[in-house]
């Protein structure tokens, strides 16, 4: 069975849900397409001990305002999954799960999205997968051979998980200093915390709100021609979050320099002393996730879409939204995905009206 709408929206994370609401002020007639049985996005995924960079009032996605959390400046995980679960209701985005998108492809005027169930038509596509959903493994030699345990940031839960064991961090950016810092305040387990260079950490005082103002402001350079600012990059690598913080200030969160393979047992150093591991929790971040994207055939050689905006050059039909600065200034967090959402919205009301 074929069925159709105007735009049909891929994702239904904070990124889609951010469109579904500019769609809905721009009164077209779409339908959000997630993959997920349960509404959260990959928020509902994340460790245990996570929370936000900013206060709730600074981590909002378009409309409603994210309500504190009793007792916590920060939010955790599980606050913002509440919180999407509700802004879905409030707003009544017509979201349907699970559904996974296959592919889309051209179909003369519209472009026709195939999923696992259901075939969907539609005049536009937002994608909005996010980068979750493809967690990156560096091609280290030994990673093969090493008998231990291995996983990314996407599978990390909680210390308990690894009481009594060797662990190695490998990751200087946050991820590995929150997960690293939560392990070691644990205390269960021997950590090692290994980086490519020296950690740069943020001000004290700086957080999501600055983050965003610095994504901003370099995105409106190179918009006008201006020198590159270095956005987030140029204040550095790591927020100092509370844990962080506290891991770091208590000697507990020391960085090794980055080893140079893993055998069976350990890791081998650049000087070839060796030290042995029982995991490796890999925190070396993630690619967009963009398979469905693939019979467009709009990928370069980087992996990105060339794209004005949010809008893809090659497909003005499509829409990219939430992979970062690529496609919007820090359009990878709560609250600067409603600005190319709203942008986004708006063009795609200006093509429909044309044809």
């Amino acid at each position: 069975m074929t069925r159709h709408a105007d735009v049909v929206v891929i994702g239904g994370g904070q990124a889609g849900l951010a469109a579904g609401y500019h769609l809905r002020r721009q009164k077209l007639d779409f339908v959000i397409l997630d993959a997920q049985a349960t509404p959260g996005g990959a928020w509902q995924h994340t460790w245990d001990s996570l929370h936000l960079f900013s206060p709730a009032a600074f981590s909002s996605p378009p409309g409603r305002l994210m309500p504190p959390q009793q007792g916590q400046e920060y939010p955790g995980a599980a606050h913002v999954v509440d919180y999407l679960r509700d802004y879905e209701k409030r707003y009544e985005l017509p979201v349907q799960r699970a559904v996974r998108v296959l592919g889309v492809h051209r179909a003369g005027a519209l472009l026709r999205v195939e999923t696992d169930g259901e075939e969907w038509t539609a005049r536009a596509v937002v994608s909005a997968t996010g980068t979750w959903w493809r967690p990156f493994l560096p091609a280290l030699p030994g990673r093969a051979d090493f008998a231990g345990r291995q996983l990314h940031t996407v599978e990390y839960r909680s210390p308990a998980d690894f009481a009594g064991q060797r662990v190695i961090v490998v990751g200087g950016g946050n991820s590995g200093a929150q997960i690293a810092a939560d392990l070691a305040l644990d205390g269960r387990a021997e950590v090692t915390w290994a980086t490519q260079r020296p950690p740069r950490y943020l001000a004290d005082d700086i957080d999501g709100r600055a983050l965003f103002d610095a994504a901003t402001a370099r995105r409106r350079a190179l918009d006008a021609g201006r020198a590159d600012t270095g956005g987030v990059a140029s204040l550095g690598d790591i927020v100092a979050v509370p844990p962080v913080r506290q891991a770091r200030d208590a000697g507990l969160l020391t960085a090794s320099p980055m080893f140079a393979s893993l055998e069976r047992d350990g890791v081998i150093r650049s000087d070839g002393t060796r030290a042995e591991a029982d995991v490796v929790v890999w925190c070396t971040g993630f690619r967009p996730a963009l398979t469905h994207l693939a019979p467009l055939r709009l990928r370069n050689s980087r992996g990105h879409i060339a794209t004005e905006g949010t809008r893809a050059l090659d497909e003005p039909r499509l829409h990219l939204l939430g992979y970062g600065d690529w496609t919007g200034p820090a359009s990878a967090t709560l609250i600067g995905v409603g600005r190319p959402a709203r942008d986004a919205a708006r063009e795609i009301a200006v093509l429909l009206a044309r044809n």
